[in-house]
């Protein structure tokens, strides 16, 4: 739980791929965020411990072995924070970009969304990109769930069922109402083919596919709406009319919401049994070590950590009240 008079959380905040950015941009964003340091654990390898000194608890992992084995480092990390969350240790998960092959070279799954779900034992866990757009000069928030992720693009016609298209939306609404407090999310599902396939000319997923699961969520308590073109669905959400989207696949999601928020963009894990969050980039090995990366996105990680875990925590003491 916060301390007592205080919002902060505790966090666990690990700095992904060693040979990246994510140790610059996690220094900077303590910095800049400034979370609790006496509720903060920082998880890497040893040799970084220097530049979190005295801003929080530095935990190191991989026995300095980060130079011969950056993924196992890595993965390491991403273990660590999640027994602390496991363990009520931690309030929310922070995770600096790591390298896919590099995870898979060290015999982990070759990614944050994965690798969280087989160790926390989640039914389902949902990838949903956030741009809360926050402060004076704020746009409406920007939420964006992919229903498949890391798959080839050939396979996501077969992958897109009805029982996913239900179960991602239901997760969606779930999330939006426990952890951003949002007591009837309006959630918008982003058609699969050109124009929403124009009555079955360009396709027959909207009628087999969308129509079935539209009709199982009609009596949810969530406003849901589709399937709506992907050339109008994101238009129509970012400037207000929906909370969040739902898109059939990885690139119609990242491509639209990078367009419109690349470097305040979040990615948040849903389904955990805690709070985790990402920056919206990757690991940058070009400019790593040149001082130059932003931490921009690293500080909204942080920031929106902070905030879904304080959420999560009042609903739960909320519902622990109401309860027989």
């Amino acid at each position: 739980m916060p301390r007592p008079g205080s919002s902060r959380v505790r966090l666990a905040i690990t700095l992904g791929d060693p040979r990246g950015i994510g140790p610059e941009v996690a220094a900077k964003a303590m910095a800049a965020a400034l979370p609790d340091a006496r509720a903060t654990v920082v998880i890497g390898p040893v040799e970084y411990s220097p530049d979190f000194a005295g801003a929080c608890r530095f935990e190191a992992v991989g026995g300095g072995e980060a130079a011969v084995h950056p993924g196992r480092a890595a993965g390491m990390a991403i273990e660590r924070a999640v027994q602390l969350a496991l363990a009520g240790e931690a309030d929310a998960v922070v995770t600096a970009p790591v390298h896919k092959p590099g995870l898979a070279e060290a015999g982990y799954h070759p990614g944050h969304t994965e690798m969280l779900m087989a160790l926390t034992g989640a039914p389902e866990v949902g990838m949903v990109m956030c741009d809360e757009g926050e402060g004076p000069d704020a746009s409406p928030p920007k939420r964006v769930l992919l229903a498949t992720i890391h798959i080839p693009l050939s396979e996501v016609a077969a992958a897109l069922t009805e029982e996913l298209l239900v179960s991602r939306t239901r997760l969606l609404g779930a999330a939006l109402n426990s952890d951003w407090g949002l007591d009837e999310p309006r959630i918008a599902l982003c058609a699969l083919n050109p124009h929403a396939s124009d009555g079955g000319m360009f396709g027959t997923e909207e009628r087999d596919i969308y129509g079935p699961a539209l009709a199982a969520l009609a009596a949810d308590p969530w406003r849901v709406s589709g399937p709506i073109p992907a050339d109008t669905v994101f238009v129509r959400a970012f400037s207000g009319e929906f909370d969040a989207v739902v898109a059939p696949y990885h690139d119609v999601g990242m491509a639209a919401f990078k367009t419109a928020s690349f470097g305040r963009g979040v990615n948040v894990t849903i389904g955990l049994p805690f709070v985790r969050t990402s920056p919206d980039h990757g690991t940058a090995f070009d400019i790593a070590g040149q001082g130059r990366a932003d931490p921009s996105s690293m500080i909204e990680a942080i920031r929106l950590a902070e905030r879904l875990a304080v959420a999560r925590i009042r609903n739960l003491a909320a519902a622990a009240r109401t309860a027989p």
